[in-house]
């Protein structure tokens, strides 16, 4: 038997049959985890970015956690959408944003049913910030957002109330990523500075996670 093809196409079969492989395997976890999750309006959801940039290292290594990014899910003309910052305040399709989390893997968190009243406002307040870009330098105002601010500040506008309660740089395991820091805020790190980072978002109590994905 023959290990290796003898002939042009018989390696452009094998070829494809290579890609095929390798794309049914990447689209398998997110695929698997898209059909098991029941999308409810105003779920938060979470996942890892692919550590591309240094930017996904220090969220995740702060934090000491594998959240580095979240959404809230909308409905809207018959589709899920992911309400986010990256890059800017938009709407992502639920599957592509899905695909783009590292592994295909995510978590969702659901508003505890005492606090569901809130989830049209909720989304509401999320619109408005439609289009801002995304702020790299993580402060609490409102001419740039974060991904994890964007979801705090629409919880606070339409309830008055914190989903989650910002933490200190200082307080989180800055040091290994100090030079990072510095990259991005263009001097020392400004360790007095509060965040609400995607972590202390998913520990807020009003939710309660519904779906694992993984994590």
């Amino acid at each position: 038997m023959a290990l290796w093809p003898k002939s042009k196409m018989g390696w452009i079969r094998a070829g494809v049959v290579v890609v095929l492989a390798v794309l049914a395997y990447f689209l398998l976890i997110p695929t698997v985890g898209y059909l098991q999750y029941k999308p409810q309006e105003g779920d938060i959801v979470f996942q890892s970015l692919p550590p591309v940039n240094e930017l996904v290292k220090i969220i995740e290594g702060v934090t000491e956690s594998h959240y580095s990014h979240c959404g809230v899910v909308a409905r809207e003309d018959g589709r899920w959408l992911v309400l986010e910052s990256i890059g800017e305040v938009r709407k992502t399709p639920l599957f592509p944003w899905i695909l783009r989390g590292r592994h295909g893997r995510f978590a969702v968190y659901r508003l505890k049913a005492e606090d569901r009243e809130h989830i049209g406002k909720f989304i509401d307040e999320i619109r408005p910030f439609m289009g801002r870009p995304y702020d790299f330098k993580y402060r609490m105002d409102d001419e740039a957002l974060y991904c994890s601010e964007l979801i705090w500040k629409a919880w606070k506008n339409a309830t008055g109330e914190h989903l989650g309660e910002p933490v200190r740089l200082g307080d989180l395991k800055w040091e290994p990523y100090e030079e990072g820091i510095r990259k991005l805020e263009g001097g020392p790190p400004p360790l007095d500075v509060k965040i609400i980072t995607p972590v202390d978002l998913s520990q807020a109590k009003q939710l309660e996670k519904v779906f694992g994905g993984g994590f």
